[in-house]
């Protein structure tokens, strides 16, 4: 049996990618769901990746389709992609400047076993700025194979995972044609995690640690 609960409040959502696409693809679904159920929701949006390039276009319009309704405000630097290991102090501090401004209920980031060293970067570098926050792992589906078990799970329903699709191809035609750059691939990935968590879709994560708290605040 599969225990279910509902999201806290969420005033502020911090959304952090590595690469243009990433958030997109890793929870694009909950995304949606959030900023639709939360007309007004901040969302700050931090790719460290892909700035004065067309992807950050890409990355703006998908991001403004996403979050829809939501107060949004996206920053996209330009390290350099595949190299972000060699560029720590650059994203460090780019984090560290968001901590000043941004105070968030809830971060979705890349997944801390993520294979990809600009992800698995980031995902290492949110616990040292965002000590106290609740931070969760998306996942990528990837040639390396690097798909762990998850531990939580947001349904998505069908109506929903077929937006995301939609944002997907409609907005990153940059990436049309690579192979895992599909609708087979990513409502595939969303059917097994549909049939792990009694849904018939769901997007998962990695929460490294998660506190409740029972009865009134």
């Amino acid at each position: 049996m599969t225990g279910q609960a509902s999201l806290g409040r969420v005033d502020h959502l911090l959304l952090l990618g590595a690469h243009c696409d990433d958030i997109a693809i890793g929870c694009g679904g909950t995304v949606l769901q959030l900023c639709r159920a939360n007309p007004g929701l901040q969302v700050s949006a931090v790719v460290l990746c892909g700035g004065g390039t067309a992807r950050e276009a890409e990355e703006r319009m998908a991001l403004a389709a996403l979050c829809a309704k939501a107060e949004l405000d996206v920053m996209v630097l330009d390290l350099p992609d595949g190299r972000v290991p060699a560029h720590w102090t650059r994203a460090k501090d780019a984090l560290e400047a968001l901590r000043l401004r941004c105070d968030p209920d809830l971060i979705l980031a890349p997944a801390p076993h993520d294979a990809h060293q600009d992800h698995r970067t980031l995902a290492k570098l949110v616990p040292t700025v965002f000590r106290a926050h609740q931070a969760l792992g998306y996942e990528i589906l990837k040639w390396d194979g690097d798909l762990a078990q998850p531990n939580l799970y947001v349904s998505l329903p069908e109506t929903v995972l077929a937006d995301k699709l939609d944002i997907l191809h409609r907005h990153y035609g940059s990436q049309r044609g690579r192979t895992w750059f599909d609708d087979e691939a990513f409502r595939g990935l969303a059917r097994v995690r549909g049939v792990q968590s009694g849904d018939r879709y769901a997007e998962a994560f990695h929460a490294p640690k998660l506190s409740l708290r029972v009865g009134a605040s």
